[in-house]
């Protein structure tokens, strides 16, 4: 499956717009920088590292003229998956990276705990994610 595959159906294209793409880049930076600070909640550091993760890929999709259609369901969901496209990143990761996603939503909705263990899995998928977003795009 192409990227194009998805146009229409949870993606769009759009100009690649570098701007755009460097303000999504400083905001993960900023969002993984939040998430250490160990004065906040295990939850809001969680949170701040996913949507670090969020960021970069919304940022990866951008860069190669998509961008996801947030008025369908499912836009996390797509833009963690489209990251073997966008990135190359591998199978395991996508996998780790929708369930840190599902966390995500179980901990919104239904008030769970974070254990401290998934919040620094989280920051560490950010960081890592972050260095193959610099290796693979330029702008």
């Amino acid at each position: 499956m192409t990227l194009n595959n998805l146009i229409g159906k949870s993606l769009e294209k759009i100009t690649v717009n570098p701007d755009v793409i460097k303000r999504l880049v400083a905001a993960a930076k900023r969002n993984i920088a939040d998430s250490k600070i160990m004065v906040v909640s295990a939850e809001n550091r969680f949170d701040a590292a996913y949507k670090a993760i969020m960021q970069i890929a919304n940022a990866a999709l951008q860069a190669n003229g998509y961008r996801t259609l947030t008025s369908k369901p499912g836009h996390h969901q797509t833009m963690i998956q489209s990251l073997s496209k966008t990135l190359g990143v591998d199978s395991d990761i996508i996998i780790l990276l929708d369930a840190m996603r599902k966390q995500r939503n179980v901990a919104d909705y239904s008030g769970d705990i974070i254990p401290e263990s998934i919040v620094e899995d989280c920051i560490t998928q950010a960081e890592i994610l972050l260095k193959c977003f610099r290796l693979s795009i330029s702008i």
